[in-house]
């Protein structure tokens, strides 16, 4: 493979950071093992060396879309190797007991608001991964974070204002929606008091028929018995 000329340092997995330390490590695609190979490579040749991961990325990225498909080859299968390696490990896995589920959420309920650096965030983030396609989706959260908190308070203002009214909408809309699950609930409680009436209802005019029947044959007894006694 030819030299990217650049080296970056080792980095930590961030698969296994938290959670379960005995979960199986997630699965990695070609163009992963293809950055990987290229950064243990510079390793070895410049072990001194040190360059911005983004440059890194980038030269890596560039050199990707050059390469054919034969050359791509190794790398995927490498990739479809992992991907049996990880869901054969996923099969055996067991969770650890007590984990919490997830709680459940209502399609129909009002969304959260994003805040103004996330609408920032929505606006600059293409800009960032079109000029760094290379970049992960960690590093693109670092670099926007940087450019939000070099950005002067007059022009986050705008993006302040617009997060303000998404908020005050959020806080109406999602004070409609609880007043209307209290009323369905109420409903619902509503309707089961009053089938719970209901059957009682037919419970006791079953009971009532069954006395009625047992009056009847008390009667056809007594009625028998004064036959015989004729």
């Amino acid at each position: 493979m030819s030299d990217l000329g650049v080296k970056v340092p080792g980095r930590k997995s961030s698969k296994m950071g938290k959670g379960d330390p005995k979960k199986p490590r997630g699965k990695m695609s070609s163009y992963a093992f293809f950055v990987q190979t290229c950064r243990e490579e510079h390793k070895k040749k410049h072990p001194d060396a040190s360059v911005n991961f983004s440059e890194f990325s980038k030269k890596c990225s560039e050199r990707w879309k050059t390469m054919s498909s034969k050359e791509k080859g190794k790398f995927e299968d490498m990739a479809k190797a992992d991907k049996l390696r990880y869901e054969k490990e996923m099969k055996n896995y067991v969770p650890p007991k007590g984990e919490t589920k997830k709680k459940f959420k209502d399609p129909n309920a009002p969304k959260r608001p994003p805040s103004a650096f996330f609408l920032f965030c929505s606006e600059f983030r293409p800009k960032i991964k079109g000029e760094h396609p290379g970049l992960s989706i960690g590093d693109v959260a670092k670099k926007l974070g940087e450019m939000w908190n070099n950005t002067a308070a007059d022009d986050k203002q705008p993006y302040e204002k617009k997060a303000a009214k998404l908020k005050e909408k959020y806080e109406k809309d999602i004070a409609a929606y609880r007043a209307k699950g209290k009323v369905d609930a109420g409903k619902k409680v509503v309707a089961k008091a009053e089938k719970s009436k209901k059957k009682k209802e037919e419970e006791e005019d079953e009971d009532e028929d069954e006395e009625d029947e047992e009056d009847e044959e008390e009667e056809e007894e007594e009625d028998e018995d004064d036959d015989d006694d004729e």
